[in-house]
């Protein structure tokens, strides 16, 4: 009886092993291939007698936080004007985001960091656990700032992939009480392929991923191997997934994408050996994909929807 479940446990290790190898290997090829709540309304109107909500005159009505994936973004990028990667899909929504409002309206802050995933095709890089944990600390710093110069400023926070992970933990800190703004002043977030996908968890705008979940679940149990691999530590689900903020928080996931939808087995994921293979493209395509959000693309219904939020947020008046 030890014997076998000695044997069932290796054989788990070693499904799980080659899903972790196909991951790293993999991933520098699919990059170089390149309905929700709404958020807060108007909010309170002043009592009687109560002074006119004011800020100063250089803060925005509305931030959008954009968190760029794996090499998608550079430490020493411009966070107003990035330039480190042009056809980043990030770019594709916060481009015309920026053309569309005016400064005072919307500020677009690109959250520059080493966005990097050491493998063994890059083993001169940093692990993914030192990029995640730079990404996460200049996103908190950069909405800590914001809110305690502008108090009023209501947030959008989005991400891809890597920056999925991160706008999405800055989200559960902020949904469950522990983050650097109040829930209220979050209007909603995007979450595009994101690695800590837990279903049910957010709202979905588009097709059903299915019966999957992200990657850093599926591969928790295993977490060892990441770790030892690409310096990548599988954080498993959200503690308190999005709290008051999980009616604001879209989830945004093709079903072929094994980042964001994962088989909940560690042993499955060996047996579809051919199916990673083939999702490696997948990842890349969600600028142009059609097959995510019925009647769009990605970028377009981002689009959309962040407007929305902008459009519907308090003008707060500048002192």
């Amino acid at each position: 009886m030890a014997r076998r479940n000695g044997g069932r446990r290796l054989g788990c290790s070693l499904g799980a092993l080659v899903l972790v190898v196909l991951l790293v290997l993999g991933i520098g090829w699919w990059l170089g291939n390149r309905g929700l709540t709404p958020g807060p309304g108007e909010g309170p109107l002043p009592l009687p007698g109560e002074p006119e909500l004011s800020q100063p005159a250089d803060c925005p009505d509305v931030e959008l936080l954009a968190v760029p994936g794996t090499w998608e973004s550079s430490p020493t990028d411009d966070p107003h004007a990035p330039s480190f990667l042009p056809n980043a899909l990030l770019r594709t929504i916060t481009d015309p985001l920026a053309e569309k409002y005016g400064d005072d309206r919307l500020e677009v802050f690109t959250v520059p960091y080493v966005a990097q995933f050491r493998n063994p095709q890059r083993p001169q890089e940093i692990p993914y656990d030192q990029s995640r944990h730079e990404g996460m600390e200049r996103a908190r710093a950069e909405l800590a700032a914001t809110h305690d110069h502008c108090p009023h400023t209501s947030y959008v926070l989005l991400g891809f992939s890597q920056g999925a992970v991160i706008a999405g933990d800055l989200a559960n800190e902020i949904g469950t009480g522990n983050g650097p703004v109040p829930a209220d002043l979050v209007r909603g977030s995007v979450l595009i392929a994101d690695g800590r996908r837990q279903p049910g968890v957010g709202v979905s705008p588009g097709l059903s991923p299915g019966n999957g979940q992200g990657m850093e679940i599926s591969l928790q149990p295993v977490t060892g191997i990441t770790e030892l691999i690409a310096g990548a530590t599988m954080t498993g689900p959200r503690p308190g997934g999005f709290g008051e903020l999980q009616d604001r928080t879209a989830q945004i996931c093709d079903s072929r994408d094994l980042i964001c939808n994962a088989p909940l087995n560690v042993v499955d994921g060996a047996a579809r050996f051919q199916e990673f293979l083939a999702n490696n493209a997948i990842h890349a395509l969600y600028a142009t994909n059609p097959d995510v959000i019925e009647g769009t693309t990605v970028p377009d219904w981002t689009l959309g929807h962040v407007s929305e939020l902008v459009d519907a947020a308090p003008e707060i008046a500048h002192n």
